[in-house]
């Protein structure tokens, strides 16, 4: 009889829970029934449109469909891609109708000029009428809100046997906690109320939203896409202006529907894989606006996506009504298949009054237009008034319109004092009560009917949410506390001294400890060393502005000490810090005595040194002491477009020896020829690198700066980054040590000019440089720590930033106290060599070409020349790489090498 009470309440509960949304009917007069081929087959997610509205849902999985109308006469229209599209004439009274629609496959009627041969296929001059045109239709859409539903489908297909043997307990928990199952389908569905405004305001406000589950991952990049932008999430549109680059286009007929002539184009890829699609694409005739399309492509992930739009005409502007993706893949043996539909009905659609009237568009190549316009004709001119006074353009002329338009645009939003380097501006609110919403309203408001397999996963849900709440009502109903003893997130343990810890001490203090052991090390100057150290960080507060670049705290102050045991020398050194940064702005002050590299660049890290040393008996890293005291300050600017930093150093510098003549690494591996060397490098400049204990006083000075402007994105108020500025970088660098301050033995002027650049020559392809030039203006007096050093390698294990790190060149032999000229090139390709075979590139296996090269007096034109593999082992490690690189000195051969490594840098 409990039992029975405590189900009673939950229920009640629940009933109380709905009944807290607006009260909701579901429509009780309207339409439902099938879409199925003539063959009998369902057709899934095919358009019901009531015409002249922009009323309209799809079917399910399962080929249904169900849409509330008032009573009253409708005509209703009937797609599916690749079909003839079918109007019916209904009556709907006072209840629903029924009527169930077949449709027949789409006639295709060849055009003569395709069967004659030794021309051009007239799907080119289709795709350049209707890419000239591409903009246009963007910008045709003044402003709109609409009411849009979406639904996500992630199903687990199959598991691998050891798996499923493996996990078999989890797995059953995971289908009563969860409501996980292979082969049931997870979902979620959404409704929101979306409107738009020229140029680029977006706003959202999600009305309802449910899952069968918990939260999972739906194809975010592709909602709100469209195919006449030149890329749709990072892949290659056929409406791109570089299309013809990419694909082969193919004229397969032309059909007849609502009163239009559409072109059935097949967009074939002339390498097919990530970054382009393949498939099938309708462009209406004359208008040349996109009808509908069928467009497959592959992730990043190595998945299939299937992107199938359908567009129909609102207000004699063709827009996408319902929108749908297909994944399907493979991730460590999980097969799995998800399907993402979107469905948005307008109830408000405002066309860009500079945009109403039609334009006729000629192709060039094929005909001449009546009047050809020069860039004099059209800078200036307002494009209402050109297209009135003119209907027809070339597809160049056409484009040099659109530039011109948004030109006048970008003018007049800056005279209105608005962030034209802003390019979107999203607002998302959700309803409090968008996870509450009764079945009921659901029931009125979902434009896909559920299938039996999503019904089915939403009862598994529903009754799991009651055994919960009975769970939770139990324990409730014993009036006990939970007495289990939880140990606090801050309370100390032993293994918190071997791991290393954070203790946040309150919300705004936090004491940060590296535990030694997590840190040893080994070299022929310290033997074995251990550092640790603690840190106290105190902040204050947040500000939720700068959340666009990490979470940054508005201030913070940190104090710490790192200390550091050489078992060599039987010594402890150690240097302790003091820091306070307020936004883009810190300073610090640090010192102590400490082991530092002759490379201030670091350009073997001391994990790597330790193996070679150890295993290979090489000891590159070479290092001298100093006590020092350094103050240091840095400020970013115009969101961070901008970085001034400058050091001040007062040290006092030692010479530092191996701790004994043969060391012995406790795991040391002989290798036959080869011997550890000295501490001191050696050096083509100097016939001795070693220098006497001095002091030494250095002002350090840098500026670098984005040769181009940041754009940004606006989402709820917060500015964000669009993405890293990515435009040319310069740095500027003044270094100088200074005589007689403090007994300064130093006396120098360095200068240098760095530039360097990243930026996309194609699909998963990049041309990366890095350009450098440096002087000593005044090198009275300077010691081997202050050469300018470059970033080399002796080892086959590759490290660092493979644009700016030589693959063979000596660390230190090369040094130069004088001048020196600088430069790399990396070329990263998509298809060079081997990713010539579609199956090696689909593998996501990338080829680059780089190139090296440094002139210092002592060193004339020295070039390393060089192939790399990027990605060998695909979607599990594909930061690993391979290379070969040839060596040259003056032009002249001198070896040939070879270099296995990562593209992560590594360094302390």
């Amino acid at each position: 009889m409990k039992n029975g009470l405590l189900v009673l309440l939950v229920l009640f509960c629940s009933i109380a829970l709905f009944a807290q949304t607006p009260p909701q009917s579901r429509s009780t007069t309207g339409l439902r029934g099938t879409v199925k081929s003539a063959k009998g087959e369902a057709l899934p997610y095919a358009a019901v449109i009531v015409k002249g509205t922009s009323i309209g849902t799809i079917t399910n999985a399962e080929g249904r469909y169900e849409i509330g109308l008032a009573p009253g006469r409708y005509e209703i229209v009937f797609q599916f891609l690749g079909f003839q599209s079918m109007q019916k004439a209904v009556e709907v009274g006072n209840e629903f109708v029924t009527l169930d629609v077949t449709l027949q496959e789409q006639a295709i009627r060849l055009a003569e000029v395709q069967t004659r041969g030794g021309q051009e296929d007239p799907a080119y001059s289709i795709m350049r009428r209707a890419i000239a045109k591409s903009r246009f239709h963007q910008l045709q859409i003044d402003r709109f809100k609409a009411r849009v539903y979406t639904k996500s489908s992630f199903t687990v297909l199959d598991l691998p046997n050891a798996a499923e043997w493996m996990f078999k307990k989890q797995l059953k928990e995971a289908e009563k906690e969860a409501n996980f199952k292979v082969g049931r389908p997870i979902l979620n569905e959404q409704i929101a109320e979306v409107s738009f405004q020229q140029p680029n305001t977006y706003r959202q406000r999600i009305v309802a939203n449910r899952n069968s589950t918990g939260d999972f991952a739906t194809p975010s990049q592709y909602y709100n896409v469209s195919f006449y932008s030149p890329t749709v999430a990072n892949v290659v549109s056929p409406l791109s202006p570089k299309a013809f680059a990419y694909y082969r286009f193919e004229y397969e007929g032309t059909f007849s529907e609502q009163g239009v002539e559409i072109n059935k184009i097949r967009v074939i890829p002339r390498q097919y894989g990530e970054g382009v699609f393949r498939g099938v694409i309708y462009i209406i005739e004359n208008t040349w606006a996109i009808h509908s399309l069928q467009l497959e492509t592959i992730s990043a992930q190595g998945f299939t996506v299937n992107t199938r739009f359908l567009y129909s005409p609102v207000k004699s502007v063709w827009v996408p009504v319902n929108q749908r993706f297909d994944v399907n893949g493979t991730f460590f043996g999980v097969k799995f298949t998800g399907q993402f539909v979107r469905n948005q009905t307008f109830n408000e659609f405002v066309v860009n009054p500079a945009f109403v009237e039609d334009v006729r568009v000629v192709d060039e190549k094929k005909d001449q237009p009546a009047v050809t316009l020069s860039n004099r004709d059209i800078k200036g001119r307002q494009f209402d008034e050109m297209v009135k006074k003119q209907k027809e353009f070339s597809t160049k002329n056409l484009k040099q319109l659109i530039k011109e338009y948004e030109k006048q645009e970008k003018e007049e939003r800056k005279k209105k004092k608005e962030d034209v380097a802003v390019m979107r501006d999203d607002s998302l609110v959700i309803d409090s009560l968008a996870t509450k919403r009764s079945n009921t309203f659901w029931d009125s408001l979902r434009s896909v009917p559920l299938t039996t397999a999503e019904s089915v996963s939403y009862k598994k849900s529903d009754s799991l949410k009651i055994v919960r709440e009975i769970g939770k009502i139990k324990t409730d109903s014993t009036g006990r506390r939970d007495t289990t003893k939880r140990r606090s997130p801050n309370k100390f343990s032993p293994g918190q001294l071997l791991g290393g810890y954070t203790w946040n001490l309150n919300k705004k203090t936090a004491l940060v400890y590296t535990s030694p052991l997590m840190q040893v090390e080994y070299n022929t100057v310290e033997g074995y060393a251990v550092e640790g150290g603690l840190q106290l960080r105190y902040r204050p507060r947040r500000d939720s502005t700068l959340r666009r670049f990490g979470s940054i705290p508005q201030r913070q102050w940190t104090i710490g000490g790192t200390g550091r045991y050489q078992f060599g020398p039987n010594k402890l050194v150690g240097y302790g810090t003091a820091q306070y940064q307020h936004r883009f702005s810190r300073i610090g002050l640090s010192g102590g005595r400490y082991v530092f590299q002759f490379n201030p660049d670091n350009p073997i890290s001391p994990a790597l040194n330790t193996l070679t040393t150890t295993f290979f008996e090489q000891n590159f890293l070479k290092i001298y002491q100093k006590d020092y005291a350094t103050l240091t300050a840095s400020v970013s600017p115009f969101d961070q477009r901008i970085t001034l930093s400058g050091s001040l150093e007062y040290a006092e510098r030692t010479e530092l020896f191996n701790f004994r003549e043969d060391p012995r690494p406790f795991l040391r591996v002989d290798v036959r020829g080869r011997s550890y060397t000295p501490n001191r490098p050696t050096n083509i400049e100097l016939a001795n690198t070693g220098f006497p204990v001095h002091q030494a006083v250095v002002l350090n000075l840098t500026a670098s700066a984005r040769l181009g402007a940041t754009q940004y994105y606006i989402r709820n108020g917060q500015r964000y980054a669009r993405r890293a500025n990515d435009s040319p970088l310069l740095t500027l660098n003044y270094r100088k040590g200074i005589s007689g301050l403090a007994g300064s033995d130093v006396d120098y002027d360095f200068v240098r000019a760095t530039l360097s650049h990243s930026f996309e020559t194609g699909i998963r392809s990049r041309l990366n440089y890095q350009l450098s030039a440096g002087t000593f203006l005044n090198d009275k007096k300077l010691y081997f720590p202050d050469f300018n050093h470059f970033a080399g390698n002796e080892f086959f294990f590759q490290q660092g930033d493979v644009v700016s790190t030589f693959r063979m060149l000596p660390y230190y032999q090369f040094s130069t106290g004088r001048n020196y000229l600088e430069g790399h090139v990396l070329a990263e390709f998509r298809k060079f060599l081997l990713t010539q075979i579609t199956l090696v590139r689909l593998t996501g296996l990338k080829e680059n070409v780089f190139v090296h090269y440094l002139r210092t007096p002592a060193l004339k034109n020295y070039t390393e020349v060089g192939y790399g593999l990027d990605g060998l082992i695909p979607q599990v490690l594909p930061v690993f790489r391979i290379e070969v690189i040839s060596q040259f000195q003056d032009l002249k051969y001198q070896r040939l090498g070879f270099r296995i490594g990562t593209t992560l840098k590594f360094g302390r």
